[in-house]
């Protein structure tokens, strides 16, 4: 094999390249050549464009040309060619070209082989440099070190298996390997290969250029054990492999459509010589006829063989596979073989599992397989049992026979390979595992040891496909692939989850996880073990049967009977009861050491017969006295075993030989032994022993160590034996005197404080430890001391140290103590916390300004906080500090030292100070006592507070100053108190403030508390009570001292008649319209006497007289300082009339008014005697006749029957005139009533607000005057059906509460609850509609009902329930309206938020698929909503309006800040949801964002500050209602006022009458009575 330089010529090759090159970028088509010259030379011929056809001898000159060109780079060819021969062509189908070559015979860009012949006689059949093996890659860089001799006949087998594989069904599959002392044959009847480039011999010799590397999928998966075949997966191959097997190699293949047989020839030397990159490979090859032996041993047509090889090797595979003519299927034996043979005959364990890697991502999780590419691999686990026969392992014989055939390998039964795996059908000889984890018992289960033993007993047969990839020499799997990773980690929780590959786990084509894959396979092996294991069949002697013994698990066995025997015969011998016997080191159970035991009892499990049974020796151990060992108590027919302190092995240990008996001398040296090494006394090592193990050790014991000293790092104890003598101190440390036994020893540490007077132990630290060794020295217990407690010397006192051996042994405790004490430096002062101090109540220390502190004890510390004495009486400095700055520096005290220096007392510290506003309200300081150096500070927080009252300051109102008005209301009134140091006084101090003329509003009682301010703030308290121009009286004081007194004046008022009133007037008639008005000092009229209840003013006039009916309850109202009385009724006696008008408050404004009354004209009646007499009448309204006095001539006669006319028309005037009168009384009282029952409201009202909680008043305000507005905007829709139902229910709780439909009438929903914001409001009006906001709610089916009647026909009954009220109203209920009853809502039935007085349902939170809140979720709108004033309305099943209206209404819709965090938030919401900027999303995903919209009805807003008491809201509710019930009265008083005007004007239009009829008839009575008297005279 040549290998030649690259040139940069026309006929130089790019490092990779294509066989088909593309057309020449002209678009002519190329035509390749490859001549086979007769020399044995080659030449390469590239044809542009030649056109159809070209003649031969035109085609054979520009072939010489090229050779001849080429002639100068391949030396070595002697030959020389004829050219003006018999030259002909010949392609590789034998077809001869003599006169033109037809270029449509040939594909474009393709290499074609042709062969020239000259007509000599020696044409060679070998040509030079004929094929081309340069490799695509660098491969020989990559070469495997391992890839050894074995491992290149693999190679080349492995070729051959896979090219048989290939062939379709019916041609022969035959890999036949022939070994000589000169080398080795390989052939196989695969496809074979020619000189095509589909087919390229040249694949076979080329590195990187396997067939089948793209099809390694083709053998992942199928049935087990996966024979698909996959190798050369390297892409090694045929040169690699010839390179390490010999130092040639002849292939020669045919496939069956060629008629030849090509071959390549390789060279070793010149494949290892020349392995750079920048060469080109060129191998000498040939073409020839096929051979006799080859076409018959592939009739078929095609093979591949490779000669001239020197290996020898066998193997087995499922193709027809012979060596040297013999077929490796028919030999028997080896370790397979024999293996199979010794298995039991039970059920075998099959596993099949699926491995794959997800190669799109890193997660270790996925699982999705149809997501990306993923790399994918199978196998089958075959699990197999080999049982224990006649006490005897299956294994142990199955290394007996392999050694006995000469197979022997160098494994015994503990380490005998327990996975054998093959892949793709092939053994791996070097996979020889031990057990998978699966297969090692972890479980807990009542047969635990028998399970572990059990265990040894299967063996693991592995098959798996081409995804596992194997190691470089394919004798084991990859050793790092994640395959073979998860493979010998399968089973094993801890590392599969840490897996990059992912199992699945199938058996009998069910999955399984680990655990039921750890429960079946431990099912199993109990079952094999209890079908097939034969432990051993019975003993030498009777045994003694016992049923359910007790300690099955410290006994080994799980079976419910249990035979027990004294004796038995194993491997030759006798072993009995009582018998001394060693169990070696290494045995099952003897783990460290020997162990000298006695046989007790052999146990055998079940009854004799039984297969599965186990086989126990139960020993008492040395040293485990013979009361203490395992007890066979046989009652009658029944027997009982307790192993107590005895230790059973499994007779296996017979077996194995870790089982010996023993004489009485080695027993009794061993006993000897035992008792000098027997623990028996602590010993601690002292700082020599420790420095020669170089340990940092030993407790400083003997004398006393200052605080602070650092303590050992370690401290080591040793327990010494018997034979020990402390006085030999060069046998400290001997390995002889120190018991090495697993002993665990404490170390207690315990403190007595030496500050303390009581000596009571502290416990400072414990610790328990196990020998271990240092330096070559074992058995030491090393405590950790320093490093773990460095601070453990820092306290003075006694510090015990305690050592005992944890378990129960002769070995005495020992007890050592260390003395420390304080450091002779003092570090800082501390105060002292006695119980009789001013520290006992836990309390900061308090003082009052001007008073002292009690006594403090002071007490001297070392920088460790150890308490030590004062040197002398040190001088001391006191002062209280606040905010950094100095308070108070106390200058007068008592310092004293106690007798033993110990304790440093300071009393009598006088605290005076003016500054204590610096630290108000809460007074905190720090009080500071430090030396006269101030060195050693000491501090504690205490509470300075301001003196007593002792004087103060007033800021008042410019009204005291100027003049006062009675009933109004002092708005700034501060009295502002300080001590003696002029301090403010502290907040909460009493003071009682008596007044004269004032009243206090809202409270009773004298004593006022001083604020934050120091003050005591009367402002909008104090109310003047006092008459117009009195004085009035303000005084404060504390413990009996007048701190302050003062005299204030009220203004001069006069009430005035203004109306003019006649000095007479007749009786029975009337006055009217008398005006009175209130004039100040300067003549001017106060128009603030006004009458305003609901300001608490209340200005009105009475009328009081002796000699007259007046109605003095009767109230006439001022207005703006003028009160208008519409009639005064004078008497009917003659006289003085005379009556007083007062100020209904204010008595001192009154004025008296005197007017003579006179009689009126007296009214004779005239008697008609002559009735035929003419006389003429005026007719009356009741038909009967007046007498007219300008009509006819008066006749004395008939003066009796005209008067008595006219006093019945009179009569009549006069009882219309009373009937009327009588009316505007009734009206008046009832007025009176409601005006009294008006003030008596308002007066509560006052009183009710004065209870409120501080601060609270306006915002209650506030919330009354929002709902105010919205039952305004109600009662604003007219004839709307709310409207209406409001101003009927003001009325019906006036005239009709006993009405059924008010009962249970709740209200309006827009009244029901309150918010917030306003924006809150508007959005929830928004969001419900106008519909829903007035809506009536009731409690029950029964209000609804009564809310409406029906007649027949369904149609309203306008006279009956709601619609009657409302036509008593003079209203009519328009249209429909909505109710909605609480018991026909289903309620919210959840949880409510605990301890929350609004009862808020507990809704989850929002979350993401991120997992976190939205941002700007501000809540849920139905917990929103404020039911301070209606926390009570609740159900007959007890649900509130949260849980039934409220829910309904909203339901879970969410609220947010804004509509993008709306819009953000739309992946949690269901329900629907709102923003306050205006969005709405609706449950069923209707959004609305656009536009704007200002609901008229909204919810009444509820400032934040309005979250007070429960007390607050029954008072706010109570408030509303009296509120409401002031309004429906101010309505009444409204309505009757109204009619009492009618009536009066009624009652002026009749007393007109009268008067007029009076002065019409007056003068005809006159002259009739003086016609009477003439008359009279006369007769």
């Amino acid at each position: 094999m040549e290998l030649v330089e690259r040139t940069e010529t026309s006929y130089s090759r790019p490092r990779k390249r294509s066989i088909v090159e593309s057309s020449d970028e002209h678009g002519e088509e190329v035509f390749k050549f490859r001549i086979l010259l007769p020399n044995g030379a080659i030449t390469d011929l590239t044809l542009h464009g030649p056109g159809e056809e070209m003649f031969v001898d035109e085609f054979v000159d520009v072939v010489r040309i090229e050779f001849e060109r080429s002639a100068k780079r391949t030396p070595g060819i002697k030959r020389k060619i004829v050219w003006d021969g018999d030259v002909y062509l010949e392609d590789l189908s034998e077809n001869k070209i003599r006169k033109r070559i037809h270029f449509n015979r040939f594909k474009s860009n393709k290499l074609h082989t042709l062969r020239l012949f000259d007509g000599a006689e020696d044409t060679v059949d070998t040509f030079q440099n004929m094929w081309d093996l340069t490799p695509d890659t660098d491969l020989l860089s990559e070469l495997p070190a391992e890839y050894t001799f074995e491992t290149a006949l693999a190679d080349l087998i492995d070729n051959s298996l896979q090219a048989v594989w290939s062939n379709t069904l019916g041609d022969r599959r035959l890999v036949s390997v022939a070994v000589t002392d000169q080398g080795i044959s390989i052939f196989d009847s695969g496809p074979g290969m020619d000189g095509s480039d589909e087919k390229s011999i040249v694949k076979w010799g080329k590195m990187g250029s396997s067939n089948h590397r793209s099809s390694k999928g083709l053998a992942i998966g199928g049935k087990p054990p996966y024979l698909m075949p996959l190798f050369g997966m390297f892409g090694y191959g045929g040169p690699i492999a010839s390179m390490h097997l010999g130092r040639c190699a002849l292939v020669s293949s045919k496939t069956k459509e060629s008629k030849k047989v090509y071959t390549l020839y390789l060279e070793r030397e010149a494949l290892l010589n020349n392995s750079r990159s920048e060469c080109i490979w060129r191998t000498d090859g040939g073409i020839r006829d096929p051979l006799e032996d080859e076409i018959q041993t592939s009739p078929h047509g095609s093979f591949t063989k490779c000669d001239d090889l020197h290996i020898t090797g066998k193997t087995t595979t499922p193709i027809e596979f012979q060596v040297n003519d013999v077929n490796l299927a028919e030999i028997e034996g080896g370790e397979v073989a024999i293996t199979n043979l010794l298995s039991c005959n039970g059920p075998e364990f099959v596993l099949q599992l699926h491995f794959y890697i997800n190669l799109d991502t890193t997660s270790k999780t996925t699982s999705n397989q149809g997501s990306g590419s993923y790399r994918q691999a199978n196998a089958r686990l075959k699990c197999v049992y080999f049982p224990i026969v006649e006490g005897k392992e299956s294994i142990d014989r199955i290394l007996e026979k392999l050694e006995a055939e000469g197979c022997r390998i160098l494994e015994n039964f503990d380490n005998f390979c327990r996975v054998s795996i093959r892949r793709l059908g092939r053994l791996l000889p070097d996979a020889r595992w031990g057990r998978l984890p699966f297969m090692e018992p972890r479980r807990k289960v009542d047969k635990g040891q028998v399970l572990k033993r059990c265990c040894y007993r299967v063996k693991c047969f592995v098959e798996t496909d081409a995804g596992f990839c194997p190691t470089r020499s394919k004798t084991d799997l990859a050793h790092h692939d994640p395959f073979t990773t998860a493979l010998k980690n399968f089973g094993n929780k801890s590392l599969g989850k840490d897996s990059e590959a992912i199992v699945k786990v199938h058996k009998g084509g069910k999955p399984l996880s680990v655990l039921q894959l750890e429960k079946e396979y431990q099912d199993w092996i109990m079952q094999m073990h209890e079908q097939y294991d034969q432990e051993i069949d019975s003993g030498e002697d009777q045994p003694v049967i016992v049923v359910s013994p007790r300690n099955k698990k410290e006994l080994g066995i799980s079976s419910d009977v249990v035979r027990v025997h004294q004796a038995i015969r194993r491997k030759g011998a006798s072993w009995k009861s009582g018998q001394k016997i060693k169990i070696l080191k290494g045995a099952v159970g003897c783990h460290k050491n020997n162990i000298y035991a006695t046989l007790e009892y052999i146990l055998i499990e079940g009854f004799q017969g039984d297969v599965g049974g186990e086989a126990r020796l139960i020993c008492r151990p040395l040293g485990c006295p013979d009361e203490k060992g395992c007890l066979l108590a046989v009652n009658g027919e029944n027997a009982s075993l307790d192993i107590r302190k005895s230790i059973s092995f499994p007779i296996s240990v017979i077996d194995s030989g870790k089982c010996q008996a023993i004489d009485t001398a080695t027993w009794k040296y061993q006993l000897e032994k035992r008792h000098e090494k027997a623990p028996s006394t602590i010993d601690i090592l002292n700082i020599q022993q420790c420095r020669q193990l170089e340990i940092d050790g030993a407790l400083p014991v003997g004398a006393s160590v200052s605080a602070g000293l650092a303590p050992p790092n370690e401290i080591v104890a040793v327990v010494r034996p018997f034979n020990f003598v402390s006085s030999s101190s060069s046998k400290d440390l001997d390995p002889k005197y120190i018991v090495k036994d697993d002993l665990e020893m404490s170390m207690e540490v315990k403190c007595i404080d030496g500050s303390k007077d009581n000596n009571e132990c502290e416990p400072v630290c414990a610790e328990r430890v196990k020998p271990s060794s240092r330096s070559g020295l074992s058995g030491l217990y090393i405590f950790p001391l320093g490093c773990k407690f460095p601070s453990l010397f820092r306290k003075a006192g006694i510090y015990k140290f305690s050592f005992s051996i944890c378990t129960g042994s002769s070995c005495k405790p020992l007890e050592m103590q260390v003395v420390v004490t304080p450091c002779s430096i003092p570090r800082k002062w501390g105060i002292l916390c006695d119980k009789q101090g001013p520290f006992a109540d836990g309390k900061p220390l308090t003082v009052r300004v001007g008073s002292s502190f009690p006594h403090l004890s002071i007490a001297c510390y070392d920088k460790y906080y150890n308490r030590m004495p004062f040197e002398s009486t040190p001088e001391v400095k006191v002062k209280i500090m606040a905010g950094g700055s100095t308070l108070v520096c106390v200058k007068e005290m008592m310092v004293d030292l106690s007798i033993n220096k110990m304790t440093l007392q300071v009393t009598d510290m006088l605290i005076e100070s003016s500054n204590l506003d610096l630290i108000r309200p809460q007074y905190k300081a720090t009080l500071e006592i430090c030396s006269g150096d101030e060195l050693f500070p000491v501090s504690v927080p205490c509470q300075v507070n301001p003196g007593h009252p002792h004087h103060l300051k007033m800021t008042r109102s410019p009204k005291l100053e100027n003049s006062l008005i009675p009933g109004h209301v002092i708005d700034k009134l501060i009295l502002e108190l300080f001590d003696a140091y002029d301090n403010h006084v502290a907040k909460g101090v009493e003071v009682r403030v008596e007044v004269e003329g004032f009243c206090f509003q809202g409270r009773d009682g004298w004593m006022h508390k001083v604020d934050d301010h120091g003050c005591v703030n009367l402002s909008g308290l104090l109310k003047v009570t006092g008459g117009y121009g009195t004085s009035v009286h303000l005084s404060v004081s504390f413990g009996g001292k007048i701190l302050l007194k003062e005299e204030f004046q009220i203004a001069k008022r006069e009430l005035r008649m203004v109306s003019q009133v006649p000095s007479h007037c007749i009786a029975a008639s009337q006055l009217e319209n008398i005006v009175f008005e209130v004039f100040d000092s300067e003549g001017r009229v106060d128009e603030g006497i006004h009458d305003e209840p609901t300001h608490d003013q209340f200005h009105a006039l009475t009328l009081t007289s002796e000699s007259s009916q007046i109605d003095s309850t009767i109230r006439y109202t001022f207005r703006r300082g003028k009160c208008t009385v519409p009639s005064i009724p004078v008497p009917r006696e003659e006289g003085d009339f005379q009556f007083v008008a007062s100020h209904s408050h204010h008595p001192v404004l009154r004025t008296s008014v005197k007017i003579l009354v006179i009689r009126a004209p007296k009214l004779e009646l005239a008697t008609l005697t002559e009735p035929s007499t003419p006389i003429v009448h005026s007719q009356c309204s009741d038909g009967r006749m007046l007498l007219l006095q300008d009509t006819y001539v008066f006749d004395p006669k008939h003066a009796h029957a005209l008067v008595a006319s006219l006093f019945e028309d009179g009569k009549k005037l006069d009882r219309g005139l009373a009937k009327v009168g009588v009316q505007i009384g009734s009206i008046e009282n009832k007025l009176k009533l409601l005006n009294d029952r008006k003030t008596a409201i308002a007066r509560e009202i006052y009183d009710l607000e004065v209870l409120m909680e501080p601060l609270s008043f306006s915002p209650f305000d506030h919330v009354m005057d929002a709902k105010d507005l919205v039952v305004k905007r109600i009662e604003g829709k007219g004839d709307d059906v709310v409207a209406v139902f409001c101003n009927l229910l003001k009325t019906i709780q006036i005239r009709e509460p006993e009405k059924q439909y008010v009962q249970d009438v709740i209200g309006v929903v827009a009244l029901l609850g309150t918010v917030n914001s306003y924006r809150l409001s508007r959005i929830f009006a928004e969001y419900l509609g106008e519909d829903y906001m007035l809506a009536v709610v009731c409690k029950s089916n029964e209000a609804v009902s009564a809310l409406e009647k029906y007649v027949e026909k369904g149609e309203i009954d306008w006279s009956c329930s709601l619609h009657e009220a409302a036509s008593a109203s003079e209203k009519t209920i328009n249209g429909r309206f909505r109710v909605i009853c609480l018991e026909d809502i289903r309620p919210y039935s959840g949880d409510i938020t605990g301890n929350d007085r609004q009862r808020k349902l507990a809704l989850p939170v929002p979350l993401l698929p991120s997992g976190r809140t939205p941002h700007g979720f501000l809540g849920y709108a139905v917990n929103m909503i404020n039911l301070n004033m209606n926390m009570h309305i609740t159900t007959a099943a007890g649900y509130g309006l949260r849980e039934t209206l409220f829910y309904l209404l909203f339901g879970e819709v969410q609220v947010y800040e804004t509509r993008a965090d709306m819009q953000e938030a739309n992946a949690c919401i269901k329900s629907g949801a709102i923003s306050l900027d205006g969005g709405i999303k609706r449950g069923n995903g209707i959004l609305v964002v656009l536009g704007n919209c200002d609901p008229e009805i909204r919810f009444p807003v509820e400032p934040e500050v309005l979250r007070s008491s429960q007390h607050t809201l029954d008072v706010v509710k109570k408030i509303t209602d009296k509120k409401a019930e002031m309004e429906a009265l101010s309505a009444e008083i409204l309505k009757e006022t109204n009619a009492l005007a009618k009536a009066r004007h009624k009652f002026g239009k009749r007393r007109e009458q009268l008067c007029k009829f009076m002065e019409e008839k007056a003068p005809f009575i006159k002259e009739v009575m003086e016609s009477r008297k003439q008359l009279i005279a006369e007769n």
